[in-house]
């Protein structure tokens, strides 16, 4: 077995090949001739600055002794987070998690020291290094596992929010996880916390989740109101909320049970609630962006109010809910409406369907701008509008367009991994697969058997009843 030179060995092994002098070398390193010499003698240690000048003036990859260093100066040396701290960000920079790993176990045993590793995941995590923050997280939350603490809450928080993605399945088991930890947050992270809860469950549907996430920002979020306008912390407050004013999560609070209450057929106390961000009259606010929001609402609230009728069976709106909506920039949940009301109230609507053609046809998945809570509902409407045109035209004996939509929202459903929709468009293409030629037959089967490799390899097994 080789046996690996240390630093110091090599740097010395170095400059006699080169036959440098520890002079000659400070000078091409930027460094004192007495760091260079304390180093190699064996009287100092290496910062990582002085490390990275080393390695750079040997023409060395940055990382080349990243390894060693770790061994020599991090774990046979005293724990001293100050000097161990550089090195991790550097770490960091250079995409070394290997090591930053390493480092950083050392302190995940001593509690003095999970304050400091909570504020270094802090900073990663806002200057977009998630998944390196997600470790910290992790492991910070372990320390702090035994204690109700706010950053026990933070820490989970902030996991929830790196781990939401794509996958439903996943999002459901990440907010299950997330959801105890909720009410330890301060006003402001819990605000956007609910608010986030509601929207992952509203893209899984579960709309009781939905209901009760948004019941709580509501309630949470007429308390600061009160809180900040009777005791004048307004603006501080505002300067920290993420999404908007103060009153506009009141008012989301109010669209999101009108969504979940239209979803499981309760239209009446879905328009009460439309009528509770329909009128804004009681906001005190009248600054730009606070117009800006009320008129928002106002709007939301026009269309949802047509969206509650149709739903209701009052078919004599639809005239005006499409007109209303042809301006509008995203269409499919709009779209989706007018599938769904057609297919519960069998409505023929081919006419509406050819006005808006260039826009389905022209589809393309949600821009990155998108906050990620936003792609999620936007996904998971997508797929519901192929898999509801395929039945809507399926049903009207057009089977090649019905199947083409089908196999669409398979291969969506299949993306996000939404297991009811996944169910559903199989379900679907089972009634009707006798009218489906072998090639349909085949793209079919294909799509579901891609579908099913990817959740097939998600699924472990047990040993016995362990």
């Amino acid at each position: 077995m080789e046996i690996t030179p240390t630093i110091r060995a090599e740097i010395e092994r170095y400059l006699k090949q080169k036959g440098l002098s520890m002079t000659q070398f400070g000078n091409i390193t930027s460094l004192n001739v007495g760091t260079v010499s304390g180093f190699i003698t064996g009287n100092r240690s290496l910062s990582v600055n002085q490390l990275d000048r080393i390695t750079m003036g040997m023409n060395l990859p940055p990382d080349y002794f990243y390894e060693r260093f770790v061994e020599e100066c991090v774990e046979e040396s005293p724990l001293n987070w100050r000097r161990v701290k550089p090195f991790v960000y550097r770490c960091v920079e250079l995409g070394r998690l290997d090591c930053l790993q390493r480092a950083v176990s050392m302190f995940l045993d001593s509690p003095i020291y999970t304050h400091s590793l909570f504020e270094l995941a802090e900073d990663l995590f806002h200057k977009g290094y998630r998944d390196t923050a997600a470790y910290l997280y992790e492991n910070v939350a372990v320390s702090e596992r035994k204690q109700h603490s706010e950053r026990l809450a933070l820490c989970q928080y902030r996991l929830f929010s790196i781990r939401i993605g794509k996958d439903q399945a996943q999002n459901l088991q990440t907010a299950a996880k997330f959801e105890p930890f909720v009410d330890r947050l301060d006003e402001v992270n819990q605000l956007d916390a609910l608010k986030a809860l509601a929207n992952v469950y509203r893209s899984l549907s579960m709309w009781d989740k939905v209901y009760k996430f948004s019941r709580q920002m509501y309630k949470l979020g007429q308390v600061q109101y009160d809180l900040v306008h009777n005791s004048k912390k307004e603006t501080g407050l505002k300067n920290e909320l993420r999404s908007g004013p103060l009153f506009a999560y009141i008012a989301y609070a109010e669209l999101m049970c009108a969504h979940a209450c239209d979803a499981k057929g309760s239209h009446k106390q879905a328009l009460e609630h439309i009528q509770g961000y329909a009128d804004l009259s009681w906001v005190k606010e009248n600054d730009d962006e606070s117009l800006y929001w009320k008129n928002q609402f106002q709007q939301w609230a026009k269309i949802n109010t047509y969206v509650n009728r149709l739903m209701s069976g009052d078919i004599s709106v639809l005239t005006d809910y499409v007109g209303h909506i042809s301006g509008e920039k995203h269409i499919f949940a709009e779209l989706l409406n007018v599938v769904e009301v057609a297919n519960r109230y069998d409505i023929d609507i081919d006419h509406i369907l050819q006005r808006f053609e260039p826009q389905i046809a022209a589809y393309q998945e949600p821009a990155h701008t998108n906050t990620l809570a936003e792609q999620q509902v936007i996904l998971e409407e997508t797929v519901r509008f192929w898999y509801k045109l395929a039945k809507y035209n399926l049903f009207k004996e057009r089977y090649l367009y019905g199947f083409k939509c089908l196999i669409e929202a398979l291969k969506k459903a299949g993306i996000i991994n939404h297991a009811l929709l996944i169910s559903n468009c199989a379900g679907l293409f089972f009634r009707f697969s006798e009218h489906a030629d072998p090639e349909t037959q085949a793209q079919f089967h294909s799509a579901y058997e891609e579908v099913w490799k990817r959740n097939d390899q998600e699924d472990g097994f047990s040993f016995g009843n362990n």
